[in-house]
């Protein structure tokens, strides 16, 4: 089922990993702080990740910080650094976004990240879908030969871009599309059926509200990974 329709799931932890790939998933996505739309997770989290689970099917999120993605020379050459560390432990992927001041795609970082990854599977995030012109910036990622592209078409969920993404897919040639942004399992056979090759979701719940938070601490709960949200998403993939 997943061989032809993809799941990837957005996870945090080894268990979030764990359970994912466990309810049917094909490939995760690891990050760290998912609420501010993921950073690069920890050295420590990716290995217990990738001890836990096969570590082809992981794709790391390497995303320096939050606030846009228009980033400094220094930034981008941490991102280049965390590709390495991600790769050299043995990820299968990494999934990264970079824009001009201008909105445009950022040619140069988005190179000299590519030169970092080396055979591993490289991913442009929804920073695509930031920019100044979606399009303009997909067709840019199609001839610079990134490997996947994730995005909503632009809109604040995938499921209000269908028509941009069924166009994306249409002429994504050899690049993989995979749409991501508030996708619910209701909202997977309509993906599909626009013609993206994979979806993306985080398939979260909170718990935890009962532990202390309050000053210091943020919000009351954390998200897991809920698996009965996987394997719905993953039916519907079916």
């Amino acid at each position: 089922m997943s061989a032809t329709h993809p799941v990837e799931i957005a996870v945090q932890d080894p268990a979030g990993a764990r359970a994912a790939i466990d309810a049917g998933a094909a490939r995760l996505e690891l990050c760290q702080a998912l609420d501010v739309g993921g950073l690069t997770p920890s050295l420590a989290t990716l290995e217990a990740v990738l001890a836990a689970v096969d570590p082809t099917v992981v794709n790391v999120l390497v995303r320096p910080r939050g606030g846009g993605f228009v980033y400094s020379p220094a930034e981008v050459a941490l991102v280049s650094a965390d590709i390495r560390a991600c790769v050299g432990r043995g990820a299968g992927g990494v999934v990264v976004g970079a824009l001009t001041s201008a909105g445009g795609l950022d040619v140069d970082a988005l190179e000299r990240w590519r030169d970092a990854a080396g055979p591993a599977t490289l991913v442009f995030h929804r920073a695509v879908d930031a920019a100044a012109d979606p399009s303009a910036v997909f067709d840019a990622l199609v001839a610079a030969g990134v490997d996947r592209v994730l995005t909503s078409g632009g809109a604040a969920r995938a499921i209000d871009g269908l028509a941009t993404l069924a166009a994306f897919a249409a002429r994504s040639g050899s690049v993989e599309v995979m749409a991501g942004g508030g996708v619910q399992p209701a909202d997977i056979p309509a993906l599909f059926g626009a013609g993206v090759d994979a979806v993306h979701l985080s398939a979260r719940s909170r718990v935890g509200h009962d532990a202390p938070s309050g000053p210091g601490g943020g919000s009351a709960g954390h998200d897991v990974t809920d698996p009965a949200v996987v394997e719905q998403a993953v039916a519907a993939a079916g």
